[in-house]
């Protein structure tokens, strides 16, 4: 159960009594920061004026208005832009949400229900109000089997929805979960029944989706460009959650090919603002005359946030990742700091977790609670997990590259893989040992060629694959590649999306997370546990454990972070000066910035 909060007053878990109150918000392990009648948030400004165009780079293409199916690519901006939930997360906090669609949340004293009242103003862009039939349709929809499967997976625990009135829905639950009911909050998009008109929801690709958020679609040609006009009407304009926020009177993306393109087309002026993710092009090609006369400018922000786990994501449905003792070996010819220094311009850190950047990160050894949890799974366990903490390997001295290959050597022979007399590495049956590397970025080439550079001094052949941003997604849903670079994004509060990422039942669920094919027994037992916390400490310990056990596996040959957010943008936009603790780039430009007057 979590901590509810009203007004000001923590209850600690278990200590609720009688009736579930009516609160305007709920926070995981601690009191909402902002007390009823807030008059808004603290990172935004409540004056900033509206209107202007804010031009951004799509990516790749686009070929669907829906983005809750798994065949094709949707536009961008559609999630932020015209899609709300019951409530919002507060970006100064770790895990809380306040209300937006509903104005008054009831969470059950067992933890088996949660409860939502509408706010009567709340209405779609078609003039009708946002009723309690909607969100349970919104939820059967999505949950249904011609949605993303993911949905399915992660709305899993809920066993029911009720319509209660016209303006009241209640969500009941399988079991207690840490977190369900605040991601059915904050993460169940609300839309119309409307929306399609009554056709196969898989079908509905070109329809206008009917939301009650900020933005409406105003014209797209597909794959290319898709433009959104602020709502004039729009029902949330004025809420304290709202206050401040989506101050353009449009928004368009232009779409790009490839990030050469895109940055081409950024310093040419044919859009505004650009979240930059190379580490290359921040160092020399945001660079010149517009940048010297102030026209663009560049700054790198500070954020909070855990920065989860990036790296090559081996699929260890292919036999050849089948063995523990390969994937390590494979871990073994990254060289890092090598990358870091050549090719990166040591703006990078080592990713050592899958909750990098976080307190759910393992260190050193397991903690007395940590073995508490592990010791019962010890049978299932590698011994690896009861030592020091799995770290990735380093070549900084006394450690070299040339050490770590003759390592990997030693780790290969005892899975059955030797070097022939011609240098390549294969097994007693004369199977080599080889692969693709999938990507749909070509700016990869610097993570990807160094490593088959070392790959190939351990006889292993590895070849870099670009495809275009459609094929990349249909052959990773499809779990048709043998090594993918992935990013396993993190909150600060981990919870259900741990399920499609990591267990068992989400290996053969195609669209699913689990990219590396994780069965585990004892990894299904920990998210179990985990979702299962009642208090932070629990959940971090949990978090711990699995972080080991992950670790210990091999699953993935882990990258890098940073720690700042790196963006250039034409001087005309303005931001907020307060930033809040947790926030991805982009969805705080969308958010709170504006354009000066």
């Amino acid at each position: 159960m979590t901590i509810v909060a009203r007004v000001a007053l923590a209850l600690t878990l278990g200590a609720l009594a009688g009736p579930a109150l009516a609160v305007h918000a709920l926070a995981w392990g601690d009191a909402p920061k902002y007390p009823p009648g807030f008059a808004h948030f603290d990172y935004v400004n409540p004056q900033a004026p509206k209107g202007g165009t804010l031009n951004l780079a799509g990516y790749g293409s686009f070929d669907k208005l829906n983005p809750f199916t798994l065949r094709g690519l949707p536009a961008a901006g559609l999630g932020t832009l015209m899609f709300e939930t019951l409530a919002v997360a507060s970006d100064d906090e770790p895990f809380s949400m306040y209300g937006l669609l509903a104005d008054d949340i009831r969470f059950a004293d067992d933890g088996l229900s949660i409860t939502f009242h509408l706010n009567p103003r709340a209405r779609f862009w078609n003039g009708d109000p946002v009723t309690a039939e909607d969100v349970r349709h919104s939820f059967a929809v999505l949950t249904g089997k011609q949605a993303h499967p993911r949905f399915r997976q992660y709305f899993s625990d809920v066993a029911r929805v009720v319509a209660l009135d016209a303006s009241t829905v209640r969500f009941e639950f399988a079991r207690r979960n840490h977190e369900l009911h605040m991601i059915i909050g904050m993460q169940l998009p609300v839309f119309s029944r409307k929306w399609g008109a009554g056709q196969p929801f898989d079908r509905v690709v070109q329809d206008e989706p009917v939301t009650s958020g900020p933005y409406r679609i105003e014209r797209f040609d597909w794959g290319k460009t898709i433009a959104y006009r602020r709502d004039a009407a729009w029902w949330a304009a004025d809420l304290n959650v709202r206050r401040g926020m989506f101050n353009f009177d449009r928004v368009v993306y232009k779409y790009f090919k490839d990030e050469t393109a895109r940055l081409e087309g950024f310093k040419a002026g044919e859009f505004d603002w650009v979240a930059e993710n190379s580490a290359k092009n921040w160092a020399r090609g945001h660079v010149g005359r517009h940048y010297d006369s102030g026209e663009i400018v560049k700054q790198e922000f500070r954020h909070s946030n855990s920065a989860g786990m990036q790296g090559f994501v081996l699929n260890t449905r292919r036999p050849g990742f089948a063995d523990v003792r390969v994937r390590h070996a494979l871990a073994l010819a990254m060289d890092f700091e090598w990358m870091n220094r050549q090719v990166f311009y040591g703006q990078y850190v080592r990713s050592t977790s899958y909750f990098t950047n976080s307190e759910m990160e393992a260190t050193g050894l397991p903690s007395a609670d940590e073995l508490a949890l592990l010791e019962p799974l010890r049978a299932q366990l590698d011994p690896a997990v009861f030592g020091e903490a799995v770290m990735p390997p380093t070549t900084d001295p006394p450690s070299s590259l040339r050490a770590n290959l003759r390592r990997a050597l030693a780790l290969l022979a005892q899975a059955g893989w030797n070097v022939d007399d011609e240098g390549v590495l294969r097994n007693a049956q004369g199977r080599a040992l080889g692969f693709e590397i999938l990507s749909y970025s070509k700016g990869l080439e610097r993570v990807a060629v160094p490593r088959a550079r070392n790959l190939e001094k351990l006889g292993i052949a590895a070849r870099l694959r670009i495809t275009d941003p459609a094929l990349y997604q249909k052959r990773m849903d499809e779990f048709d590649f043998d090594v993918a670079i992935h990013l396993y994004a993190a909150s600060q509060t981990p919870g259900n999306e741990l399920l499609e990422r990591f267990t068992s039942a989400a290996a053969d669920e195609r669209g699913s997370d689990n990219f590396a094919g994780i069965r585990d027994p004892a990894v299904d037992a920990i998210v179990q546990r985990l979702l299962a916390s009642r208090t932070r400490a629990e959940l971090i310990t949990a978090a711990r454990a699995l972080d080991r056990v992950l670790r210990a596996g091999w699953y993935l040959v882990p990258h890098f972070y940073a720690r700042t957010h790196r963006v250039a943008w034409r001087a005309r936009l303005a931001h907020p000066d307060t930033l809040p603790l947790y926030y991805a780039a982009e969805t705080r430009l969308l958010e709170t910035w504006w354009e000066r007057r």
